[in-house]
């Protein structure tokens, strides 16, 4: 018979008798995704370094790509960052001669962005970065697809559920 203190012993060691029990940090969901993020951005470092992107940049040339120009805010929500964050990205994208900011001439509050020519071809070098990634990954396509839909499902239900903190 699994008596309580063996079983709490399986979540977590306790080192004082009257310590409380938590999960271990290999049963943490947070602690996979985190890890998984990182991960990530580490299979992409060295197929961006070539083309002088870091990760976040390179997603938001994917943003750019999909729908330019955007403004900073339309840029931040589509990336989840936010404005003190995007600027100094966007302002170096800018200095590298990918990105042009501008106002909006209709509304000066609003800055927009877009892809500059440079930043344009670029778009059609992601093949290669996709094909370097894909080689990279230990799930085949299913599981990557059934991956994808529950991460984004994840996403929008955490982005609802904190919509009342920013």
């Amino acid at each position: 018979m699994t008596t309580t203190t063996e079983t709490m012993a399986k979540i977590a060691p306790a080192q004082d008798a009257g310590a409380i029990a938590v999960p271990r940090l290999d049963q943490q969901l947070c602690f996979a995704l985190y890890s998984a993020s990182g991960l990530m951005t580490k299979l992409y470092r060295p197929l961006l370094e070539p083309l002088g992107l870091t990760y976040p940049q390179y997603l938001a040339m994917l943003a750019l790509w999909q729908h330019s120009p955007s403004t900073i805010g339309e840029l931040g929500a589509a990336l989840g960052l936010d404005s003190a964050t995007l600027t100094p990205l966007i302002k170096r994208m800018e200095a590298g001669g990918l990105v042009t900011r501008r106002r909006d001439h209709a509304d000066e509050r609003r800055v927009l962005v877009e892809p500059t020519a440079k930043g344009q071809a670029l778009r059609a070098k992601m093949k290669d970065v996709q094909e370097g990634l894909g080689c990279a990954m230990p799930l085949d396509r299913a599981e990557l697809k059934a991956l994808h839909g529950t991460l984004t499902r994840l996403v929008a239900g955490l982005r609802e559920a904190t919509a009342d903190q920013e």
